[in-house]
């Protein structure tokens, strides 16, 4: 075999650079950003391999276990082909060897299964006379993929819990069932796939992000953690993936997943990317996207780079759990913000948990606070009925519905119905400042909150802050959330447009018989000019007289 017959790339233009994506919830990766990730992984086998070559060891075996386009094992080729050049001189060995022994992938669906064997061979068939690996047997190669079912119980899947309403489906039908997380043994699986002896070195990829769960609307429930958890289960020296990063601080049914992965400190390097665009063009997900490298052998703090517009925004070595945190505190330049609040409201030094009694989110309701739901009827007039009521004017609505119920009608929160409070929208999607992209800074963080009067309640659309002791207070209260300092912990606790009770962790209460401006909490808590830069730059200025209304958005779980 020549040179000039073994070209994977250097065409102009590159095929996976011009492949639409399947949908935002199985998200090809560019050649660019896979190669980013491989950078990171070359760095850390050099660091801890005595500056040894990744590319240059025969032995290496590398897993891509939700192959798409096959660009990870099209690229891991290309960087061996040169970097084993010296060792196996003959072009057409070195190239055999390479796709027989160090490179496999499984397939997340046939049509994927087919492209990738044609990134890496050149042909959909292994063995065909237009691929460039000899030896092969099967047309599959080391690419495998058949139909996985699912597993069902009364309703969901097993493994992946997708509804069995929704994807217990014909043949003919794609239904989502992933082999990589369909079994409860996947050292065993791998061994019925590639071999008893498979060991791999590296395993690396992109994962579908999320399955239909059969809720409402849009309802959509994660997967990507349980090919994380997998790949762990298979102990590979070195494990990347590119995930959403939604996970930091919530996502539904990710509280197991963030809890471990915050106690593992195995996970070495992340890189985080605030803007998806940045990562995936024209692709949308809320919260950014990031990439890790899990580093089996050499345990320690975890260097975290945030990237933003093109640039590196900061980079700092930390652990992924700081004393008191339930998240991942997702910007380096707020932990020290954190430590400085709860060390002036008496905390423990070096945490970020604030004493219970100096905690704001006290003040701060359930979900429901007068047991409401947003499709509770409110009459538009007041007879018979002695309650205001606010509530929700419906999808995109500018301006707080209000109208009256019955006392009768009130099951919870009965103690803050006579009582001065503070309405605030539970749900608030973000949109960046001026129409950017929602995760892109400044960002409003909150809807504008309200003074609610005594003798007033409201539907779930939004929450209580409260009680008051007068109206003033709670004008005081207004004024404190409307600051740019509050409304920058909330963000640090909130990962969606959601805002319950507990995206209010990190918020210090604080006098309210007096109003709160930015100036006095950064000399309050002694930041310095770079972190009110900071804040200054994150967030963006909250107007509570002005006549034009947020908007409120509806709840979205995930």
């Amino acid at each position: 075999m020549s040179q000039a017959n073994f070209t994977l790339r250097g065409r102009n233009p590159d095929v996976l650079t011009c492949i639409a994506n399947l949908s935002n919830d199985e998200v090809f990766t560019p050649p660019e950003f896979a190669n980013r990730m491989l950078d990171t992984l070359a760095e850390a086998w050099a660091a801890d391999n005595g500056g040894a070559d990744i590319w240059a060891d025969r032995t290496v075996r590398f897993l891509d276990p939700c192959t798409k386009s096959g660009v990870f094992l099209r690229e891991i080729t290309i960087r061996l082909t040169t970097g084993l050049a010296n060792e196996i001189p003959d072009l057409e060995k070195r190239v055999n060897h390479i796709l027989t022994q160090q490179v496999f992938g499984i397939g997340i669906t046939h049509l994927t299964s087919l492209l990738a064997r044609r990134s890496l061979y050149c042909s959909k068939h292994a063995n065909g006379e237009h691929s460039i690996a000899k030896g092969f047997a099967s047309d599959d190669g080391n690419i495998w993929f058949q139909r996985t079912e699912h597993t069902w119980g009364d309703t969901k899947c097993k493994f992946c819990g997708a509804p069995k309403a929704i994807l217990d489906r014909e043949i003919e039908l794609e239904n989502y069932a992933y082999a990589f997380i369909h079994t409860d043994d996947i050292k065993a699986r791998i061994a019925e796939l590639f071999g008893g002896d498979m060991q791999f070195d590296v395993i690396i990829g992109n994962p579908p992000y999320q399955l239909n769960d059969g809720g409402y609307g849009t309802s959509a429930a994660p997967i990507y953690q349980l090919f994380v958890e997998q790949a762990k289960e298979l102990e590979p020296r070195y494990l990347s993936m590119v995930i959403p990063a939604r996970w930091f601080a919530g996502g539904k049914g990710l509280d197991e997943f963030r809890e471990s992965m915050l106690a593992d400190n195995r996970t070495r390097v992340i890189h985080d990317y605030l803007l998806v665009g940045e990562a995936f063009p024209n692709v949308a997900i809320q919260g950014g996207i990031l990439y890790f490298l899990w580093n089996r052998e050499n345990p320690g703090d975890c260097e975290v780079f945030t990237h933003y517009e093109g640039s590196v925004l900061s980079s700092a070595i930390r652990p992924l759990s700081e004393s008191g945190s339930d998240v991942f505190i997702r910007y380096n330049e707020a932990v020290p913000i954190l430590k400085k609040i709860v060390a002036v409201e008496g905390g423990e030094a070096g945490s970020v948990l604030l004493p219970q009694k100096k905690r704001f989110m006290n003040l701060v309701s359930s979900r429901k606070p007068f047991g409401l739901s947003t499709t509770f009827k409110v009459r538009s007039d007041q007879r018979n009925n002695d309650l205001i009521a606010y509530w929700n004017g419906g999808p995109g609505f500018k301006r707080a519905g209000k109208g009256w119920i019955s006392r009768a009608d009130v099951i919870d929160g009965l103690n803050l119905i006579d009582q001065w409070k503070v309405f605030i929208g539970r749900a608030y999607g973000d949109r960046g400042g001026g129409g950017a992209s929602r995760d892109a800074p400044p960002k409003a963080v909150l809807g504008r909150p309200f003074v609610g009067e005594p003798g007033s309640v409201s539907t779930e659309t939004y929450i209580c802050i409260g009680p008051c002791k007068s109206e003033n207070e709670a004008m005081n209260v207004a004024s404190y959330i409307s600051c740019k300092l509050t409304r920058f912990l909330v963000m640090l606790h909130k990962p969606s447009q959601d805002a319950t009770r507990k995206v209010y962790t990190f918020v210090p209460t604080q006098d309210f018989s007096k109003p709160w401006s930015d100036q006095e909490l950064y000399a309050k808590y002694g930041l310095s000019e770079q972190e009110i830069a900071f804040v200054e730059w994150m967030i963006r200025p909250m107007d509570l007289n002005s006549d034009v209304q947020d908007e409120a958005i509806p709840n979205d779980d995930e």
